[in-house]
């Protein structure tokens, strides 16, 4: 499942991130802002444009908005 299909309110851990598909300045923030293997996330809500975009994360006491195609890069697991 990817981080953009889950349901929102959903603990998940991210289990892999494919770093290809995203630009490498796009990939050092999302790793600077603690989005990387093993971090605990949860959709907080989504947003109300064409296509749902931005996405709220949850990561810690942090809530981060992402765009779709960042989330789809990240393959979750539900806990």
């Amino acid at each position: 499942m990817t981080l953009d299909t889950l349901p929102p309110l959903t603990r998940a851990e991210i289990t892999g991130v494919d770093w290809a598909t995203l630009a490498p300045d796009e990939g050092k923030r999302l790793r600077a802002l603690g989005i990387d293997v093993g971090a605990l996330v949860a959709i907080a809500h989504r947003g109300i444009f064409v296509g749902k975009d931005p996405i709220a994360i949850t990561i810690g006491r942090m809530t981060v908005a992402l765009r779709r195609v960042h989330a789809r890069a990240m393959t979750v697991r539900v806990l």
